[in-house]
């Protein structure tokens, strides 16, 4: 008291409650095809456990217009042009990735790209869509309902991927940063491409 009343700086001991620099970070994928069907914009965001913005990566490409597509197949070829170079531009190491289920196919990550890290295709149970034999489900009851498609299988219990699925899961962030990386693509490519690219 009377240090501090000389103004003589006593720092006070603490240790912060939440550390959550061991967890590591999570990364984003978020992929959005425009109305007309000409262009994918993707982005990757990563976040820390406490749910705080790392880093944003974003790009574009624009479908082949060729009528010797089939539908499938360009969508398959955009996901993964897009996906790969937004990896190659990312500059953190995150210990998970997430992607949409009803966004992302699930070949994506089981047969055309191949990442060193847990992945999972996450959505609530009315959005989800195909699975690959090499995907393990995991169902996901509370605070939100969500099933998740992991490759090549869920985190081991008790490893650094498993506390990190576990904090974001308890605070609501298992689906809400698709919704900002959204944000993200709107504010990077504002003005650049019509009304009519989001869908």
């Amino acid at each position: 008291m009377l240090d501090a009343a000389c103004g003589l700086a006593v720092p006070i001991p603490f240790r912060d409650a939440d550390d959550v620099e061991e967890l590591g970070s999570a990364a984003f994928l978020k992929v959005e095809r425009s109305e007309s069907g000409a262009a994918y914009l993707g982005a990757l965001l990563l976040i820390n456990a406490r749910g705080e913005p790392l880093e944003f990566t974003y790009n574009r490409v624009d479908l082949p217009r060729t009528f010797l597509w089939r539908e499938a197949d360009l969508r398959r070829h955009a996901e993964r042009t897009l996906t790969a170079s937004l990896l190659t531009l990312a500059a953190g190491a995150p210990r998970l990735l997430l992607a949409r289920a009803d966004e992302v196919g699930s070949e994506l990550f089981s047969l055309d790209i191949e990442v060193a890290i847990p992945v999972g295709r996450i959505g609530r149970p009315a959005e989800l869509s195909a699975t690959a034999e090499r995907e393990g489900l995991e169902i996901v009851d509370a605070p939100e309902p969500v099933h998740v498609f992991w490759y090549p299988g869920p985190p081991e219990d008790a490893s650094p991927e498993r506390r990190l699925f576990a904090r974001l899961r308890g605070h609501k962030l298992l689906l809400e940063p698709f919704e900002r990386a959204l944000i993200g693509l709107h504010e990077a490519y504002a003005g650049e491409v019509g009304e009519e690219f989001w869908t």
